[in-house]
């Protein structure tokens, strides 16, 4: 019966470590999301041209690219 209380302990104990190790890798940001800033690049032209349909005709961001 006193093997559960070692068994208990040793659990508890293990679980502290793993919280412990979790909150240390969340502060040092290695959940942060590195993904999305490489992949905005290739759809920045899409959300321009849905910016020139909310723009003024003089205001054409095509227009002052070419200049």
């Amino acid at each position: 019966m006193s093997v559960i209380y070692v068994l208990l302990a040793i659990s508890i104990s293990v679980a502290v470590l793993f919280f412990m190790a979790f909150i240390f890798s969340v502060k040092s940001g290695q959940y942060d999301d590195a993904y999305t800033p490489s992949v905005r690049m290739l759809f920045e032209d899409e959300l321009v041209k849905s910016q020139v349909g909310e723009l003024p005709p003089d205001m054409d961001i095509n227009t002052e690219q070419n200049n």
